[in-house]
């Protein structure tokens, strides 16, 4: 069983309808390209599958979660997190509470300097395949088993 989810916003906020919106700002995921880890609890699978067109979701693992923390993670301010900010949260290394996020020990809404999402650029060299449709009718959104490699590639 999955531990947490590699959440990704793939749509605008164009023409989305409340409810969605709603939901999105749940699962803090304002704006375009942004991303979070969720931990799976009993909600979290009826709400990926509620706004599945507007999104992208995969199991997170340790990799991308540390690569994501180290390149993209913010604290307030917009700053980089810097080892005393981990020190201050009770972790030595990065590699600690990357590990403790991907296993869905811990919410990455629950730390209190860092920001709770992690802003993405669009993907070098584009989508290769189509931003309106489902992964399983040929497209990105829902549940997609090449995420990790599109989000290496908005890093």
């Amino acid at each position: 069983m999955t531990k947490a989810y590699l959440v990704v916003r793939m749509r605008g906020q164009i023409n989305v309808p409340h409810w969605a919106t709603t939901t999105l700002k749940l699962l803090k995921l304002e704006k375009k390209f942004r991303a979070t880890i969720i931990p799976d609890k009993e909600n979290t699978l009826g709400m990926l599958n509620r706004v599945k067109h507007y999104i992208s979701w995969q199991e997170a693992n340790l990799d991308i979660t540390k690569e994501l923390l180290d390149k993209k993670g913010r604290k307030t301010g917009y700053k980089k997190i810097t080892t005393d900010d981990l020190t201050k949260l009770g972790f030595k290394t990065l590699d600690e509470l990357a590990g403790s996020v991907a296993e869905g020990k811990l919410s990455i809404n629950k730390i209190s300097p860092i920001k709770p999402w992690f802003a993405l650029s669009p993907p070098k060299k584009g989508f290769k395949r189509s931003t309106r449709k489902t992964y399983g009718e040929g497209g990105i959104l829902g549940q997609n088993k090449e995420l990790i490699e599109l989000v290496r590639s908005m890093i």
